[in-house]
């Protein structure tokens, strides 16, 4: 159960614990605990960021992402001095595809990294193949041993992983959700969060989409209305920060 409270959400768990921060956010502000929250980093690959990955090679403009990466490292860098749980994915598949999916699945007919590697196949078994460039992680995002990486084979994080069990093992109800892509990966893996209880926000200035800047706006529309809430890196870094310091870097 959670209540309103001049324009401020508070869940029952949160009112229980006692050690809440107010975000704030859109629609309303929402206030969070640091124990009971944890950070999402979704697909933060260089198949998602850099020029020669999968979203390049298929067509995307990656070229934007680097003001993202910055504030996600910013974000990361909060949540560790607040004692938030940090959660890396990594998507991709083996380097057979056979977790991708056969023709019986709609993710072989619809996975632009598999329809670009068909269209293309001296590309075959390069983009998102675990052990690949591709699927690696960006050099600038290197997990501390407290960080835990979850690989999924779908656009959802929940999907056929074992997040759900680790974020209930951990006490973890609140979500904050930061990476690529905000209108694929970032929105699937919050609105299956949201069928699951869990409260999803997105940082919009950490988050990037593949398409146009419409898809971004766009589902930042849908989370915000029907899924949960939609913040920023800075009013994230104000909630959670334990010393002046912290604020002057993300300035």
């Amino acid at each position: 159960m959670s209540k309103v409270n001049s324009n401020v959400v508070c869940a029952d768990f949160t009112a229980q614990i006692g050690t809440g921060k107010v975000l704030k956010a859109e629609p309303e502000a929402i206030q969070l605990a640091p124990e009971q929250t944890a950070l999402i980093v979704i697909d933060m690959q260089n198949a998602y960021t850099s020029l020669g990955g999968y979203l390049d090679l298929a067509g995307f403009d990656v070229s934007a992402t680097q003001p993202v990466v910055t504030n996600i490292i910013k974000n990361i860098d909060a949540a560790h001095a607040a004692g938030i749980q940090v959660i890396y994915f990594q998507n991709g598949w083996d380097d057979q595809y056979i977790e991708a999916g056969g023709l019986g699945s709609p993710n072989y007919h619809k996975s632009n990294a598999l329809k670009t590697m068909r269209k293309k196949p001296e590309l075959q078994g390069k983009l998102l193949s675990k052990g690949s460039w591709d699927f690696a992680l960006i050099d600038a995002l290197k997990p501390l041993p407290q960080d835990i990486v979850i690989e999924k084979p779908r656009y959802s994080g929940f999907f056929n992983t074992a997040l759900d069990s680790i974020l209930r093992a951990r006490g973890i109800r609140n979500l904050v959700f930061v990476g690529i892509a905000t209108n694929v990966c970032v929105e699937s893996t919050l609105r299956d969060g949201f069928f699951l209880e869990y409260f999803g926000i997105a940082l919009k200035d950490a988050c990037y989409q593949a398409g146009p800047q419409e898809a971004h706006e766009s589902a930042l529309y849908n989370i915000k209305t029907f899924f949960g809430w939609v913040s920023d890196t800075n009013s994230f870094i104000e909630s959670f920060q334990t010393t002046p310091e912290l604020l002057s870097k993300s300035a």
